[in-house]
């Protein structure tokens, strides 16, 4: 079971070109596992995130989800999830920062 995650310039399948800005792939695992460990309803954003379906966030909700990750990053208890969380974080800041963008959650 893992997650990965995919940040495109605009909305994918939305019947208009978009580009694929990044794959994060390397951290699958250790992100399902940091978020089912360390997530819940009260974290609005990265709550809804699920392994085994995917998961759309645009601009404003990524920068949102972007504090949750920081709130998310001091609870990690491996070095595992601390890079997984630290690369989510990244993607989350690139999306906030680029008008229009899209960031999906791949899961199983």
């Amino acid at each position: 079971m893992g997650i990965e995650i995919a940040l495109y310039d605009g909305r994918p399948n939305s019947g208009r070109a978009t580009g694929l800005l990044h794959l994060s792939v390397d951290h699958g695992g250790a992100l399902a596992e940091a978020l089912a460990a360390h997530t819940g309803p009260a974290d609005h954003r990265l709550g809804r995130i699920a392994p085994y379906r995917d998961t759309h966030l645009g601009e404003q909700d990524a920068a949102a989800a972007f504090e949750e990750a920081t709130a998310l990053l001091a609870r990690c208890t491996t070095e595992a999830q601390r890079a997984a969380v630290r690369d989510l974080r990244n993607l989350l800041a690139n999306c906030a920062a680029t008008p229009g963008s899209r960031i999906c959650f791949i899961g199983d």
